[in-house]
């Protein structure tokens, strides 16, 4: 236990500090295979860890390549600047809006590529609105927060649902009518709780005349309409691909490779663009970060993990429900959602309570916010901000964090009861 356990804290400090501009998934890559040479993992578990991640991590590539074309023909930036339109210059309005642009986002298209496409736009309009530093950070603590909080609906909208999704054939559907409320309560709850917290930092009066007209932002017309009818057929394909129990990822990625070959044809994109800047780096994090936490597993953390959630399930649904989510939040925000959620999901295959199981998933999705570290999306989410020359210290993350996240995890966890 000793040895696994250094060899994930050494591999995730790495994967946070990046240092010389050492990548994520380089460094995943790296702690896997000191795993494999310390012997705490073996080459079957690494074939057991790509049965479980294989699916979640081609949907996930699927989806960033798909937001990243919509990217390109200005998808994004028309709902961004839509929605600042809509406010009427009310910058509480447009606060809220804001919030509810990234909770679609971020269900439609994964948290991971809210943070990833949503972030700069927003960013650029903020400027362009010449707001203060202090209003700004309030929008983009509120944007990166509701990318995890609202990833909740679909199985696609986090890898983490995903993982989850496979690991207990949890069909499309299914998974859907469970979480839909959760996924409503979270957005109704981080816009009251995001408010509460930050209103001294919204302007009353924003100046939305110095921002474009949304329709100048559209590149290619014909392909911004069709792209909402790709859409909803896509969303459609899910639902009758969960009838013939079809791999999310055959309609995620290739749904994105038949919109990528359309853009490509209307000369709206450049393919080689596209494949190239997708974050390829997310697979290798994944497999690798994956491999490392399995010889957690396999040095007894799940057996440990098991006897508290045993004890949980013999309780009433409340504290069975409570206690599985809080749990895997704050695992998730000291040792990062990817890891906690295998693990959780390991540990509670011989408890027969699904509520637990959907308690998971939501502890994973929102308690990483308690810490930089606690999701991929918060990393990528710091670390575009950081390019464009926006630095949130730790503890300042820490703090918000710690403010808002216990409060709308317990209240989304009690819509399962």
């Amino acid at each position: 236990m000793l040895l696994a356990s250094l060899i994930f804290l050494i591999t995730l400090l790495f994967v946070i500090w990046q240092p010389r501009g050492l990548q994520i998934g380089t460094t995943a890559i790296i702690g896997a295979v000191i795993a494999l040479i310390a012997g705490v993992v073996t080459l079957s578990d690494v074939g057991i860890v790509f049965s479980i991640i294989w699916d979640a991590t081609l949907a996930f590539i699927g989806i960033i390549i798909l937001s990243m074309v919509l990217d390109e023909i200005g998808f994004f930036e028309w709902a961004a600047l839509k929605m600042a339109k809509l406010s009427h210059a009310n910058g509480h309005l447009m606060f809220v809006y804001s919030i509810l642009l990234g909770a679609l986002v971020s269900a439609l298209f994964a948290n991971d590529g809210a943070a990833l496409i949503l972030t700069p736009i927003l960013l650029a309009k903020m400027h362009i609105l010449r707001l203060n530093t202090k209003t700004i950070l309030a929008f983009l603590l509120a944007g990166g927060f509701i990318s995890d909080s609202a990833s909740l609906p679909f199985v696609f909208s986090n890898l983490t649902n995903i993982v989850t999704a496979n690991y207990f054939n949890i069909g499309f559907a299914q998974f859907f009518s469970h979480m839909i409320l959760p996924f409503i309560v979270s957005v109704i709850a981080s816009i009251l709780i995001l408010w509460l917290v930050l209103r001294r930092d919204i302007p009353r009066h924003v100046d939305v005349k110095l921002l474009k007209n949304p329709k100048d932002a559209i590149k290619n017309k014909a392909l911004f309409q069709f792209s909402w009818f790709f859409i909803a057929l896509l969303l459609a394909g899910y639902f009758l691909g969960d009838a013939y129990h079809i791999p999310i990822s055959v309609f995620a990625l290739g749904g994105a490779v038949v919109f990528l070959a359309i853009a490509s044809l209307a000369k709206a994109v450049e393919p080689k663009h596209i494949i190239k800047n997708a974050p390829w780096q997310v697979v290798w994090f994944s497999l690798g970060l994956y491999v490392v936490v399995y010889g957690l597993k396999n040095a007894g953390l799940t057996n440990s993990i098991t006897e508290i959630l045993v004890y949980f399930n013999t309780q009433s649904q409340f504290v069975a429900v409570i206690g599985t989510g809080f749990l895997s939040a704050i695992l998730s925000a000291f040792m990062n959602n990817m890891p906690t959620v295998m693990v959780m999901d390991i540990a509670l295959t011989d408890i027969a309570n699904e509520a637990m199981i959907y308690a998971n998933i939501i502890g994973c999705n929102l308690g990483p916010k308690m810490t930089p570290f606690g999701s991929l999306a918060t990393l990528l989410w710091l670390h575009t901000l950081e390019k464009k020359g926006v630095n949130i210290s730790f503890w300042s993350y820490s703090k918000f964090g710690l403010i808002v996240t216990p409060p709308i995890l317990f209240i989304v966890l009690l819509a399962l009861l």
